[in-house]
Protein backbone atom coordinates (compact mmCIF):
# COMPACT_ATOMS: atom_id res chain seq x y z
CA UNK A 1 0.00 0.00 0.00
CA UNK A 2 1.50 3.48 -0.73
CA UNK A 3 -1.15 6.45 -0.10
CA UNK A 4 0.79 9.77 -0.94
CA UNK A 5 -1.12 12.81 -0.66
CA UNK A 6 -0.54 17.02 -0.90
CA UNK A 7 -3.76 18.64 0.46
CA UNK A 8 -5.00 21.44 2.06
CA UNK A 9 -7.58 19.47 4.68
CA UNK A 10 -5.95 18.36 8.38
CA UNK A 11 -5.66 14.75 8.56
CA UNK A 12 -5.88 12.16 11.71
CA UNK A 13 -2.59 10.47 12.43
CA UNK A 14 -4.66 7.84 14.26
CA UNK A 15 -7.26 6.92 11.26
CA UNK A 16 -3.74 6.97 9.20
CA UNK A 17 -1.78 4.18 12.05
CA UNK A 18 -4.76 2.54 11.60
CA UNK A 19 -4.67 2.13 7.82
CA UNK A 20 -0.83 1.14 8.10
CA UNK A 21 -1.53 -1.16 11.32
CA UNK A 22 -4.30 -2.82 9.32
CA UNK A 23 -1.71 -4.48 6.69
CA UNK A 24 -1.01 -7.15 9.04
CA UNK A 25 3.09 -6.71 9.82
CA UNK A 26 5.09 -6.53 12.59
CA UNK A 27 5.92 -2.53 12.86
CA UNK A 28 4.77 0.12 11.86
CA UNK A 29 7.04 3.86 12.47
CA UNK A 30 5.61 7.18 11.73
CA UNK A 31 5.86 10.84 12.72
CA UNK A 32 3.99 14.09 12.44
CA UNK A 33 5.66 17.72 11.56
CA UNK A 34 3.57 20.14 13.38
CA UNK A 35 3.98 24.36 12.94
CA UNK A 36 6.22 25.41 15.65
CA UNK A 37 5.19 28.33 17.71
CA UNK A 38 8.67 29.54 17.94
CA UNK A 39 10.25 32.91 17.37
CA UNK A 40 6.92 34.36 17.23
CA UNK A 41 5.49 32.26 14.56
CA UNK A 42 2.04 33.03 13.66
CA UNK A 43 1.25 30.71 11.27
CA UNK A 44 3.15 28.77 8.26
CA UNK A 45 2.25 28.95 4.44
CA UNK A 46 3.43 26.04 1.76
CA UNK A 47 3.07 26.91 -1.32
CA UNK A 48 4.03 23.95 -3.86
CA UNK A 49 3.88 22.88 -8.10
CA UNK A 50 0.90 21.09 -8.32
CA UNK A 51 1.85 17.73 -10.01
CA UNK A 52 6.10 17.86 -9.70
CA UNK A 53 5.69 17.68 -5.86
CA UNK A 54 3.13 14.64 -6.03
CA UNK A 55 5.79 13.21 -8.60
CA UNK A 56 8.46 13.92 -6.32
CA UNK A 57 6.85 12.05 -3.53
CA UNK A 58 5.93 9.03 -4.77
CA UNK A 59 9.52 9.02 -5.93
CA UNK A 60 10.39 9.14 -2.31
CA UNK A 61 8.05 6.27 -1.55
CA UNK A 62 9.17 4.45 -4.10
CA UNK A 63 12.75 5.03 -3.36
CA UNK A 64 11.87 3.72 0.42
CA UNK A 65 10.05 0.75 -0.69
CA UNK A 66 12.77 -0.49 -2.81
CA UNK A 67 15.42 0.08 -0.29
CA UNK A 68 13.78 -1.72 2.74
CA UNK A 69 11.04 -4.49 2.91
CA UNK A 70 8.18 -2.69 3.13
CA UNK A 71 4.13 -3.55 2.85
CA UNK A 72 3.14 0.28 3.54
CA UNK A 73 4.11 3.86 3.17
CA UNK A 74 2.04 6.68 4.04
CA UNK A 75 2.95 10.36 2.61
CA UNK A 76 0.84 13.45 3.47
CA UNK A 77 1.91 16.84 2.93
CA UNK A 78 -0.49 19.99 3.90
CA UNK A 79 -0.13 23.24 2.16
CA UNK A 80 -1.59 26.77 2.03
CA UNK A 81 -1.75 28.63 5.40
CA UNK A 82 -1.35 26.51 8.84
CA UNK A 83 -1.84 28.09 12.29
CA UNK A 84 0.78 27.80 15.24
CA UNK A 85 0.42 23.66 16.21
CA UNK A 86 -1.61 22.50 13.08
CA UNK A 87 0.00 19.54 11.48
CA UNK A 88 2.07 19.74 8.65
CA UNK A 89 3.07 16.58 7.71
CA UNK A 90 2.51 12.39 8.41
CA UNK A 91 4.83 9.43 7.43
CA UNK A 92 4.22 6.46 8.10
CA UNK A 93 5.88 2.90 7.10
CA UNK A 94 4.47 -0.37 7.90
CA UNK A 95 7.17 -3.37 7.60
CA UNK A 96 7.64 -6.48 9.47
CA UNK A 97 10.55 -5.76 11.09
CA UNK A 98 11.27 -2.41 13.20
CA UNK A 99 14.54 -1.99 11.30
CA UNK A 100 12.71 -1.28 8.40
CA UNK A 101 10.04 0.73 9.34
CA UNK A 102 12.21 2.93 11.61
CA UNK A 103 14.74 3.60 9.01
CA UNK A 104 12.84 4.08 6.39
CA UNK A 105 10.26 6.40 8.10
CA UNK A 106 13.19 8.41 9.28
CA UNK A 107 14.74 8.67 5.38
CA UNK A 108 11.25 9.54 4.08
CA UNK A 109 11.72 12.53 6.51
CA UNK A 110 15.12 13.58 5.66
CA UNK A 111 14.68 13.35 2.03
CA UNK A 112 11.47 15.57 2.03
CA UNK A 113 12.88 18.36 3.61
CA UNK A 114 15.38 18.72 0.43
CA UNK A 115 14.16 17.27 -2.10
CA UNK A 116 10.37 18.01 -2.07
CA UNK A 117 9.26 21.40 -4.19
CA UNK A 118 7.88 23.28 -1.03
CA UNK A 119 8.20 26.51 -0.60
CA UNK A 120 7.61 28.40 3.18
CA UNK A 121 6.79 30.95 4.57
CA UNK A 122 6.20 32.39 8.13
CA UNK A 123 4.13 34.82 9.82
CA UNK A 124 5.43 36.82 12.13
CA UNK A 125 3.87 39.93 13.47
CA UNK A 126 1.66 40.07 10.18
CA UNK A 127 4.73 39.87 7.93
CA UNK A 128 5.79 37.53 6.14
CA UNK A 129 9.51 36.16 5.68
CA UNK A 130 10.70 33.08 3.51
CA UNK A 131 11.96 30.13 5.40
CA UNK A 132 15.71 29.46 4.03
CA UNK A 133 17.07 25.95 3.25
CA UNK A 134 19.17 25.12 6.36
CA UNK A 135 22.59 23.41 6.81
CA UNK A 136 21.30 20.41 9.03
CA UNK A 137 18.23 19.25 6.67
CA UNK A 138 21.06 18.79 3.90
CA UNK A 139 23.56 16.89 5.53
CA UNK A 140 20.91 14.40 7.21
CA UNK A 141 19.82 13.64 3.58
CA UNK A 142 22.92 13.63 2.20
CA UNK A 143 23.46 10.52 5.00
CA UNK A 144 21.04 7.95 2.40
CA UNK A 145 22.39 8.89 -0.88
Amino acid sequence: MRDIRVQTADFDPATELARLEALDVGAVASFTGLVRGDDGVAALTLEHYPGMTEKVLRALGDEAASRWALAGVSLIHRVGRLGRGARIVFVGTASAHRADALESCAFLIDRLKTDAPFWKSEEVGGAPRWVAARDGDQEAADRWR
